[in-house]
């Protein structure tokens, strides 16, 4: 670490005379420092080739983290502090040997990273919620609010989206679910995904995304951009956006949701709905039909009951009427989990079955059970949007 930190600091004065340097240049800058102070330092070939990529990592990319970025095999990035990263790994999480050199490298690709999403953090506005240019999810504390150093935290994403396919595999869903979800999808039945942190929402949504007819327009709206929608020729993608000390306008999940049902939409697919529930109510109300959505949730009941509270956050509505509008917007409700093996899977499948006594009636479809997995529990009752695209489900579903 001493050495490196040698160099750095001989490679950022040489630097200060190279303003607009391209990446090649400030290689070719590297290979002669490596060359001139290789032999003094009595570094090896591999010593040098390994010094080469974390000086470059450090002056042109996220420092130390840059190798964690580039390993596929990485889901999440945990840094407490400059001297503390904690990685996860296939749902284990474990402490990485390496840290930043100072607290202030730390600082620096933060700001690096807000920076390039035209965000901004510091004292006044201590959290940030980002992207990578990768697509990878980042949400960064600082001071005052972050008490033992900066925190910084990323949500890594596949490269290639996951498909059905994939998630059949991995034993995330089964051949009978998909008999249901499939043709739901198709016929434009409105689906809300539940679950917990890293249950697997926005992949679910990514692969049940793919069954969307080619010639319908969707319009995506999004917190911070991160779906992967794949075969939608017509697909308009809307981000939200914080103010900024520039005074630059906010754009909310609100504004978007207002601007995409002006915008001729066969489908709205929300990123996940916080705290404009209910936009998104009259988005699925007013014939955007087949739209897609996430929500943070324990369960298909929980959901219901975290809809009515974001939506009675903002508006000031009788409480049956909202659950009337949840009713009727939404066809049916997906809740996936982690097990303890941490493997992710579908927990339960429920259909909206109307209003009985001033209260949402479910009626699952499929529940996880311990010893046999997903199991089928019921057959979908409301098929006429199935009926209406000419379309039937396999017997017994």
């Amino acid at each position: 670490m001493e050495v490196f930190s040698e160099l750095r600091n001989s490679l950022m004065e040489r630097l200060d005379s190279m303003w607009e340097s391209t990446d090649e240049e400030v290689m070719e800058l590297i290979d002669r420092l490596l060359m001139e102070e290789g032999r003094r330092l009595g570094l090896n070939l591999g010593q040098k080739s390994a010094l080469r990529r974390e000086l470059f990592s450090s002056i042109r990319k996220l420092d130390v983290l840059q190798e964690l970025l580039e390993d596929s095999c990485v889901t999440e990035i945990m840094v407490n502090g400059w001297q503390h990263i904690f990685v996860e790994r296939e749902g284990r999480i474990s402490l990485w040997e390496k840290h930043f050199t100072s607290p202030e490298k730390l600082d620096d690709v933060i700001q690096q990273i807000a920076g390039k999403c035209n965000r901004v953090i510091n004292t006044l506005h201590p959290i940030v919620d980002a992207r990578l240019e990768n697509g990878s999810r980042v949400n960064a504390v600082i001071a005052p609010a972050a008490l033992n150093g900066p925190i910084l935290t990323i949500r890594q994403f596949p490269k290639e989206p996951v498909t059905i396919e994939r998630l059949l595999s991995l034993g995330s869903v089964t051949e009978e679910a998909l008999g249901l979800l499939l043709p739901l999808v198709r016929a434009k039945y409105t689906i809300l995904i539940g679950g917990g942190t890293g249950a697997g929402k926005t992949t679910m949504l990514n692969a049940l995304s793919a069954f969307i007819p080619e010639d319908e327009r969707i319009i995506t709206i999004e917190d911070n951009a991160e779906l992967q929608i794949q075969g939608i020729p017509n697909l308009v993608r809307l981000e939200c956006r914080a103010a900024n000390i520039e005074e630059s306008q906010e754009i909310t999940m609100s504004d978007l949701l207002k601007t995409a049902l002006r915008m001729r939409p066969d489908r709205i697919i929300v990123g996940e709905v916080r705290s404009d529930a209910e936009e998104l109510l009259q988005a699925v109300n007013v014939g955007a039909e087949g739209s897609m959505s996430t929500i943070h949730a324990n369960s298909c009941n929980d959901m219901i009951s975290r809809l009515e509270t974001m939506v009675l956050m903002g508006i000031n509505l009788p409480l049956p009427a909202v659950r009337r509008q949840i009713a009727a917007g939404f066809d049916i409700f997906l809740h996936l989990g982690r097990l303890r093996d941490k493997t992710r899977r579908i927990l339960e499948i429920c259909e909206i079955d109307g209003m009985a006594d001033g209260e949402i009636l479910l009626n699952p479809l499929f529940l996880y059970e311990e010893e046999r997995g997903l199991v089928q529990k019921g057959k979908l009752r409301h098929r006429e949007k199935l009926e209406k695209a000419g379309m039937t489900l396999e017997d017994g579903l």
